[in-house]
């Protein structure tokens, strides 16, 4: 018998900030404008509060859009860049 660590996914102790997910997306339905790509649902509030009702567990599919790090916050400055 082989012992090893064993895989367990990361679920987070808070929910994600869904405005900051590149599974989020606004829909053109006014009542159900909030949806998320990955879950395939569309709800009025955040989808990681719908998750949370549903699951009883905080969204683990968080994932930072481009261009922010994994944290969802937009990268810091260096103060070395130059300001056009």
């Amino acid at each position: 018998m082989k012992t090893g660590k064993t895989l367990e996914a990361k679920i987070p102790d808070h929910a994600p900030d869904c405005l900051r997910c590149k599974h989020f997306e606004v829909t053109w339905e006014p009542s159900f404008p909030r949806a998320c790509k990955i879950f395939g649902i569309k709800c009025r509030n955040q989808p990681s509060m719908e998750v949370f009702l549903s699951a009883g567990k905080h969204c683990f599919a968080f994932e930072a859009r481009e261009g922010l790090d994994e944290t969802g916050q937009p990268p810091t400055d260096s103060g070395d860049g130059i300001w056009a």
